[in-house]
Order: C-alpha cells, then sequence, then structure tokens
C-alpha cells in the first residue's frame, strides 16, 4: 500500500505544475522510484524455497508459477525408496502449446536432508534451476512451436530419480522429440553439459553447440557428467541433455574432477567449491545470483526453439 502511495504521489508532482512566488508556473522534477531489477526479482523467486519441507517447496511452486500467469498441474505419485520407505511425491508440470510429439524441460526442485535432520536450503542444489525453467515459460508462452512444450518439475531426485522415472512411466516416450534437464545452476555464465546420454542424443548436442558458438556463451562439454533426471531418459533411448553453470573456474575444476584422471593437477583432496555448497549447510540463497539464472533461462529458452526446428 505505501508503495502504490508514493507512485501516486509521484504522479501528482510529476503533472501539477507550481506557481512560482514571482507568478511564473514551473514543473517540478520528475521523480523516479525504481522497480527491483530482475536479479533481485530472481532471488525473491528463489528465496521462497529456502529452508522448506518438500512439501512447502511443492506448494511454494505452485504460487509462484501462478503468479507468472502458468497453469501448474500436480501429479502425485508413489514414491520412496528402501531407506525412507514407502513416501508420496509430486511433480509439477506446465505444458505450453500443442504437437504431435514433445519437448521436455525437467528440473527437480526437491532438497536433501541434511544428517542432523534439518533440511538444506536447496538453492544451488536446485532452486536455482527450478527459477531458470520459469524463466524459460515465461520466453516461450505464446511462441508458435510445431512440439507440446511440457515443463516437468520433479520431486524426489535426491531419493534416486524418482519421480522422473514415475512421469516417464506414464508417460509415451516414443511422443518425446527431446529432453533438456537442468541441474546445479544458481550462479556463473559459464554453461556446462554431459556428453554421456547415448548416441540418440548427438542431434541434441549438436544444436547446443551451434547456440554455444552462435551466442558467443562458454560452454563446457564432459565427457563424463554428475548423474540427475537426465539418466532416467538416457536409459529409455530418449534424447537428452543435462546442464548446469557455474563460474568459469569452477566448472574447469568440475571438469578435471570428474574427466582429469589420477593426474588431473587438482591438489590431492581437493572438492571444487560447488560440491562443498550442495547437500550441506551452505547451499544457502547468498550463492544465487539473480541475473545468471535469468540468463541461463533464456539460454533454455533459445535452446528449446533451436530443438523444436532440429531433426534427430
Amino acid at each position: 500500500m505505501l508503495f502504490r502511495s508514493l507512485v501516486a504521489a509521484a504522479a501528482l508532482l510529476t503533472a501539477a505544475p507550481v506557481v512560482a512566488q514571482d507568478g511564473a508556473q514551473r514543473a517540478l522534477p520528475v521523480v523516479v522510484i525504481p522497480g527491483p531489477s530482475e536479479g533481485q526479482l530472481i532471488r525473491g523467486a528463489a528465496s521462497v524455497f529456502a529452508g522448506k519441507t518438500n512439501e512447502e517447496r511443492r506448494d511454494a511452486l505452485v504460487r509462484l508459477l501462478r503468479v507468472y500467469g502458468l497453469d501448474p498441474a500436480v501429479q502425485t505419485f508413489e514414491g520412496g525408496n528402501s531407506r525412507t520407505g514407502p513416501m508420496a511425491g509430486s511433480n509439477v508440470v506446465v505444458t505450453l502449446g500443442d504437437g504431435p510429439r514433445d519437448i521436455v524441460l525437467t528440473a527437480h526442485y526437491d532438497a536433501v536432508k541434511l544428517r542432523d535432520g534439518s533440511m538444506s536450503q536447496g538453492i544451488v542444489d536446485n532452486a536455482g534451476s527450478v527459477v531458470a525453467m520459469i524463466e524459460a515459460m515465461k520466453a516461450l508462452k505464446g511462441q508458435p512451436t510445431s512440439h507440446r512444450l511440457i515443463f516437468v518439475l520433479t520431486d524426489q531426485e535426491e531419493l534416486g530419480l524418482i519421480g522422473a522415472k514415475a512421469w516417464l512411466d506414464a508417460h509415451d516416450k516414443s511422443r518425446i522429440h527431446a529432453v533438456i534437464n537442468a541441474d546445479v545452476a544458481a550462479y556463473g555464465r559459464t554453461v556446462m553439459y554431459g556428453e554421456n546420454n547415448g548416441a540418440q542424443s548427438g542431434f541434441v548436442l549438436t544444436a547446443l553447440r551451434s547456440q554455444c558458438a552462435e551466442q558467443g556463451v562458454n560452454c563446457v562439454a564432459f565427457p563424463v557428467y554428475p548423474p540427475s533426471d537426465d539418466r532416467v531418459f538416457s536409459v529409455a533411448g530418449v534424447p537428452v541433455v543435462s546442464l548446469g553453470t557455474q563460474d568459469a573456474v569452477g566448472a574447469h575444476q568440475m571438469w578435471l574432477a570428474f574427466n582429469g584422471g589420477e593426474d588431473n593437477g587438482l591438489k590431492e583432496g581437493f572438492v571444487p567449491p560447488v560440491f562443498q555448497r550442495i547437500h550441506s549447510p551452505e547451499d544457502k540463497l547468498s550463492y544465487l545470483n539473480g541475473e545468471d539464472v535469468a540468463r541461463f533461462g533464456r539460454f533454455i529458452a533459445d535452446l528449446t526453439l533451436r530443438l523444436d526446428r532440429a531433426a534427430p
């Protein structure tokens, strides 16, 4: 209410001239009240997930999607694993457009429970990716595409990719043209991607590499990339790529850790900073860079449109 009052007052001050002592009318200077920046809006969106249970994260996600004029569907499934026992889960799905085949975009919204029983804030892993996917939805909403776009924000990834498997089991995989997965993408302008998702994913990688080159984006290819929901699709023979972001140094340290072998040049016992943060009390909102997340969301949207035109 205070903000609205200030805006109204500024409008009045701009519109109404002032009569000076000499009788001349002079306009007051325009009062400009700056709104929040794109980065601040992104940080605010990500903050709704911090420190919440996974059920609370789901509910916050649904509310956030509705704020942006999107129409989420909550799809429940029976999940859990041998450690947790049976546990209900919920994928949150947004569908845009229509077509005979689908481009599927995934990111998990659930966070890990820490050893002391508390919840990780789950920002780097993986609220940043979820918000980037929402930015992609906003950019793609209303765009003419020849494929139906299905955004699947999954639950129970941290328990063993259970939500993604439940969704795929209920879906006709022959309809799927390609899948884009995002995981660990809260900061940095370097895009990391995995090359280990099968020969069927070759055209997806070709499209991605072309986009990186044409847009001048620093993209780092990982022959071996950490597993995420993408593995559910690659095992099923579905074309898929998994993406993440970091700063350039962090991305190359992570590449060396996974692909450099015994003589990778890293100090003995060195752990890349991103792995010191995720699955720990350090996975905090302070690491999220809103401008980087927004940029990554646009990158995902552009890749989606490129895949919409690409033949397998």
